[in-house]
């Protein structure tokens, strides 16, 4: 395969705009109010995580006080969070 500059300047926008994507993360907290398997039931709804992930990140959640639960652009986690956030769950993005 036989690459020239702009074929290399592609490559490199695209590298960089794939780790500013990325930077992103919603972050879930511990509470005394919501149960594992309301958590879990949210993180699978909206997070699109399987159960044995979900329950998983309850757990660290539950143990350490807070968990990435799902990464990607501001504006593709800005409504998964204002959805987490009405269904009662402590989160922000970061």
């Amino acid at each position: 395969m036989i690459f020239n500059g702009n074929d290399t300047q592609e490559l490199l926008e695209t590298d960089v705009l794939t780790q500013e994507e990325a930077l992103n993360n919603i972050i879930l907290f511990n509470d005394d109010v919501n149960t594992f398997e309301w958590v879990i039931e949210c993180l699978m709804a909206y997070c699109g995580h399987d159960s044995l992930q979900a329950e998983q990140c309850a757990h660290i959640v539950h143990f350490t006080g807070k968990c990435a639960v799902k990464q990607g652009s501001f504006d593709t986690l800005k409504p998964i969070c204002e959805v987490l956030l009405e269904k009662g769950l402590s989160a922000e993005i970061n």
